[in-house]
């Protein structure tokens, strides 16, 4: 009897290294001179899974998401899994941005995902599982290939193979 293998794709975002990205980039924008006086600030909502920055006018806001985005790459997450929303004025003259943190593949981009390895015509079956693709398979090799196949696709989300079996 054959045994199938089978690997999870997944694309997470680990909020506690957000959370930590977070109070080093507000330490350097305190520290900043071209900071001085932007009453610049960012907040992690983890229940809606966005980041909030405020400041004084949208170039500083700009530039307070520039800092934070360094602060992230240099932990290593995934900058692709997070959505930049447009500038909003906000009361008070300042102005406020919303970053939606994706967490999780959509399933249209879980069939997008699918639909290209049987384009590929890899010997592979992929199921959809809520937030993540199952890919399965009698062959590591044939497993092998589509982890090579979706890591050069662009899907727009930062992906992460778990569970090889």
């Amino acid at each position: 009897m054959a045994q199938d293998y089978s690997f999870d794709v997944v694309s997470e975002v680990d909020l506690n290294l957000v959370s930590e990205s977070i109070q080093v980039a507000l330490k350097e924008i305190a520290n900043r001179f071209d900071f001085k006086d932007a009453q610049a600030s960012i907040e992690l909502d983890s229940k809606t899974k966005k980041l909030i920055l405020r400041a004084k006018d949208e170039s500083r806001v700009e530039a307070a998401l520039d800092v934070l985005f360094m602060r992230m790459a240099k932990r290593e997450l995934p900058l692709k899994n997070f959505k930049k929303e447009k500038i909003e004025s906000a009361l008070g003259q300042t102005a406020k941005m919303e970053v939606a943190i994706q967490n999780g593949i959509p399933t249209e981009k879980a069939k997008e995902m699918s639909a290209s390895l049987k384009a590929a015509k890899l010997k592979v079956n992929a199921s959809i599982q809520s937030e993540q693709l199952r890919v399965s398979g009698k062959s590591k090799d044939d497993l092998q290939a589509a982890i090579a196949h979706l890591k050069n696709g662009n899907f727009g989300l930062d992906l992460q193979f778990k569970n090889f079996r």
